[in-house]
């Protein structure tokens, strides 16, 4: 694989590569990286990832290769702390508050000293932190060089160390919001590079369509309401006040109209039920909200010209930093304004629209149904050399459902190797298909897949992930198992991932119960993990607004959405779900699958062909005989 790499940065072009667990890719692709002596951008999935890659995998590098380099590890905005944002809310009521005023000395000793301002820095500060998104460092609220912490800035240093630097690593989130807010004056902090390698590359379409989008949100409207309020504490300096205020007032009480009446057009909502939590909206359906959107709008555009037609302020106190912070309310208001007027219309056929509850906010959001064109702006076309490169990238030993996705089709010169895995899957692992198991769809079969995962738990002594394609059947499998189970059981939502993950490792015989977010980026080596037992095939729902816009414009296109699309998305899930098991050449364990349709659908074989390479057994005394 290194050798792969090294001739693609000699040559141009791209690469994909798939390199099977086990073969260290990460050093693989690092190597020829630093060798080349241009300044390459390694985007990885995870932030746990980027600190593996920063904090072990390069410092090897460094001894081993005698050879200096420089690197910088740099995380989306919201992970800084904004010196500017942060010194004018300690200095407000709010941080007077629980639970502000409990955790203000810790952020107060910790900015005095800190060199990066991460937050990750803190391991006291809980994950969850309310006030955290009032004092990061986003861009949408960044003053740019007007701010007076500017040269002070933890992100303009960031910035200033990547520019310096040989390897410059970010994930996948970053990398697209970084694409995304390109065009704005201040949004940007990845420094230009010509060679780039995506890790955990087959993660990038979903990330893509989450930054590519629109989205409006109550939370953001609420945002720029607290904000606006926080100008207006200091409204002596302010001749027109009032004028303020009352634009400020107009937005919010706009806004909550307008997000009530998008809760109410929901499927189920008016019946006094909770109603969908995402669902798609077409032009027509909006019409209901047409009038409410249209009074929003409106409290924008006066928000935003009230700001403007400020008369200068009194007294020169705080003053000039004040402004700015209103004339990026300002720029914000307009924001809002396009992308609101953008949703409303909801007439541009390269998106869907759609409605999302997320906990207590509400969102409007417009994506791409295709992201192959951005993805090829954003990577192929401004780098000289890019690497895609994931432990799963190919369906049945082809790179066609990837390529075309990632629009790697439109990228000359492609390269594609694959480089199985070293581990030894005949001896370190069994896959094990229950006989007879009811279809997922019938009402027997969450009971039946209870009973499955308490006879392989018994025999596996725990020490199990059980994954689940959905809350409901992770709860339904929980209530039926949870007093008979005999070992020490976690639950996803329970505890932060992290806290969940480090409680598994020291937990003997500990079993995890979790969903979607489990399936990838966790790495749990040795005996603490010796089972993976997956509920179903994971499909993506076909009720899903983006799953039903991709099915269909590929119907559109004379396609199979279901195996043309469908199937080839679950495959990698699959592959990536079972990838948790087999971690180290020491690694033994049982892949459990107790969805029936791998053995009773045609379709069933394309999952089997792509999975690890393991003996298949269909009873539970095999696994026993493997464990014993």
């Amino acid at each position: 694989m290194a050798a792969g790499v090294a001739d693609l940065f000699e040559r141009g072009g791209v690469l994909l590569a798939e390199a099977g667990t086990g073969t260290g890719k990460t050093l693989a692709y690092l190597v020829p990286a630093i060798l080349s002596r241009h300044r390459v951008l390694v985007s990885t999935g995870t932030k746990n990832l980027q600190e593996q890659v920063y904090d072990k995998d390069l410092p090897l590098l460094r001894q081993a290769l005698g050879i200096p380099f420089t690197a910088t590890c740099m995380k989306g905005r919201g992970n800084y702390l904004c010196l500017h944002r942060y010194e004018s809310f300690r200095d407000s009521g709010e941080a007077a508050l629980e639970p502000a005023r409990q955790w203000i000395p810790l952020i107060d000793r910790w900015a005095h000293h800190s060199e990066t301002g991460d937050r990750a820095e803190l391991e006291d500060l809980p994950e969850d932190l309310p006030f955290w998104s009032t004092i990061a460092a986003s861009s949408e609220n960044c003053i740019g060089t007007e701010c007076p912490r500017y040269q002070d800035c933890f992100v303009t240093k960031l910035r200033q160390r990547a520019a310096e630097s040989d390897v410059v690593i970010v994930n996948h989130h970053l990398l697209c919001a970084d694409a995304a807010v390109r065009q704005s004056a201040y949004g940007e902090v990845i420094p230009g590079c010509a060679y780039a390698i995506v890790d955990e590359a087959h993660q990038l379409e979903d990330v893509a369509t989450q930054y590519f989008g629109i989205a409006v949100s109550s939370y953001r409207f609420d945002a720029l309401v607290r904000d606006g309020e926080r100008c207006l504490r200091v409204e002596v300096l302010l001749e027109d006040a009032a004028d303020l205020r009352s634009s400020m007032d107009r937005v919010r009480d706009r806004a909550r109209a307008f997000f009530t009446a998008l809760m109410l057009s929901r499927p189920g909502a008016r019946a006094g039920g909770a109603g969908e939590a995402r669902v798609r909206v077409e032009p027509q359906g909006l019409s209901e909200v047409a009038e409410e959107g249209a009074v929003l709008l409106g409290a924008l555009d006066e928000l935003e010209a009230t700001i403007h037609l400020m008369r200068e302020p009194r007294g020169d106190a705080g003053v000039g930093s004040m402004l700015e912070d209103l004339l990026g309310l300002s720029r914000r208001a307009a924001e809002l304004r396009d992308q609101l007027k953008f949703l409303l219309r909801a007439s541009d056929p390269d998106y869907v629209y759609f409605l999302e509850v997320r906990g207590r906010s509400v969102v409007l959001r417009a994506a791409p149904i295709d992201v192959s064109a951005i993805v090829r702006e954003l990577l192929f076309d401004r780098m000289q050399a890019t690497v895609l490169t994931s432990a799963t990238l190919t369906v049945e030993e082809s790179f066609d459902y990837i390529s075309a996705r990632l629009g790697v089709g439109g990228a000359l010169r492609a390269g594609l190797v694959r480089l199985p895995s070293e581990f030894d899957y005949a001896r370190q692992a069994i896959l094990y298909l229950p006989r007879r198991m009811p279809d997922p769809r019938a009402p027997a079969f969450t009971e039946a897949v209870a009973r499955e995962v308490l006879e392989i738990l018994r025999r596996t002594r725990g020490r199990a992930f059980v994954l689940f394609t959905s809350y409901a059947a992770l709860r339904a499998v929980r209530t039926q198992v949870e007093a008979s189970i005999g070992f020490p059981l976690l639950v996803q939502g329970s505890a932060p991932r992290s806290a969940l993950l480090r409680q598994f490792r020291s937990t003997p015989h500990a079993v995890l119960f979790a969903t979607s977010s489990f399936w990838q980026g966790v790495d749990v080596m040795g005996e603490a993990l010796s089972c993976v037992i997956v509920d179903k095939l994971p499909f993506a729902s076909p009720a899903d607004p983006i799953t039903a816009a991709r099915m269909e414009a590929v119907e559109a296109r004379g396609g199979n959405p279901f195996s043309d699309y469908q199937v080839p998305l679950a495959v990698l899930a699959l592959q990536q779900g079972l990838g948790r098991l087999i971690r180290h050449r020491q690694d033994r364990g049982v892949l459990a699958v107790l969805d029936p349709r791998l053995v009773t659908k045609a379709y069933g074989r394309r999952f089997l062909d792509s999975l690890p390479p393991a003996p298949v057994t269909r009873t539970l005394d095999d696994v026993g005989a493997f464990f014993a």
